[in-house]
């Protein structure tokens, strides 16, 4: 049995991973292996409550394994799995949904802006996917799960879900708090810069991809929006100018005065040349290697294997002390 902590974070296959994404949550990922006991779900349950084409689902599962390996993810030393594999999760989410009351569901920030995005899709799972997440996260006896601020409702949940089954029965699950690593980083828009850098962006030109090559990063940084003040400084009133000072230096490990000092009497172009050329030297390593593996598929497909075998044990463990207090009777094989 580890002493180790245990940290739980899920993806959707339903885009692409962004720089913000790297910078907000994933070039963490790869600190943490040593010192957690990691596990990392591509959750494509969740992606199919809205709907999919399968091929596009398939291709976009294997893309976010690809690009979790090529960010230094090892699974070796951490349980990379996809969700649907590990059957316990959907097990634990229906004894949850048994303690879980309309009143909770219906106040979740997310369920009101899909329901008044897509009334004409606004089935059962929107509902009640909060609770799915759940289960994701107290099946593994979590600990800390790295958390947007778009996220705190759901994991709220978790707790709360948590500590109504511990009160009910006898203590079973950790009560997960949130993770918020020392050095986050929180990357705007490029098009919109007073709104958070989303792969859902309906303008191309909002995001940086992983997976972009050197030429493409160039010209989106270019398009950038700034200002007309001309002058680089940190600013909120230069929200274009600060998004990309504050790129600049989580990858350039620079400060912000350092920074600020380099472009006194320079220019917007030369700024932004500088910025481009930052981004395309730490994200080409990666694009190369996710590359590389998305050519392997058979090397794909034993790492998901391995993981969801990982994650299936600790998985059924929680769920057979579940079963047993609830007062299902436990199947046995012939």
């Amino acid at each position: 049995m580890s002493d180790k902590k245990v940290i739980f974070s899920g993806v959707q296959p339903s885009g692409k991973l962004t720089l913000g994404n790297y910078l907000g949550a994933l070039r963490n990922f790869g600190k943490f292996q040593d010192e957690y006991d990691c596990y990392y779900s591509i959750v494509d349950l969740h992606a199919i409550t809205v709907p999919q084409e399968a091929k596009n689902l398939r291709a976009n599962t294997l893309e976010i394994l690809a690009q979790y390996l090529a960010c230094g993810l090892d699974p070796e030393k951490s349980t990379i799995f996809i969700q649907s594999h590990v059957s316990a999760h959907t097990e634990l989410m229906w004894i949850l949904n048994t303690m879980t009351y309309m009143g909770e569901l219906s106040r979740m920030t997310q369920f009101k802006d899909k329901s008044q995005k897509s009334e004409a899709n606004l089935n059962a799972g929107l509902f009640t996917y909060p609770v799915l997440m759940a289960a994701d996260i107290l099946l593994y006896q979590t600990n800390l799960v790295p958390v947007g601020e778009d996220q705190k409702q759901h994991l709220e949940l978790a707790r709360d879900l948590a500590a109504r089954f511990n009160n009910r029965y006898s203590p079973t699950f950790e009560i997960p708090e949130g993770y918020i690593p020392k050095e986050v980083g929180r990357v705007m828009s490029l098009q919109e810069p007073t709104k958070k850098m989303s792969k859902s962006d309906s303008n191309e030109n909002a995001f940086i991809l992983l997976a972009d090559d050197p030429d493409t990063i160039r010209r989106k940084i270019k398009r950038s929006v700034t200002d007309s003040e001309g002058v680089v400084r940190y600013s909120d009133e230069q929200p274009g100018i600060k998004n990309l000072i504050d790129i600049y230096t989580q990858l350039a490990n620079k400060t912000i005065e350092e920074v600020v000092a380099m472009y006194e009497g320079k220019g917007y172009g030369e700024f932004k040349a500088d910025v481009a050329e930052v981004i395309v030297e730490a994200l080409s390593p990666i694009r190369e290697k996710y590359l590389e593996l998305l050519k392997d598929k058979a090397y794909l497909e034993k790492v998901y294997a391995m993981g969801a075998e990982k994650a299936e044990k600790q998985a059924r463990k929680t769920l057979r002390k579940v079963y047993k207090k609830v007062g299902l009777i436990e199947r046995k094989f012939l």
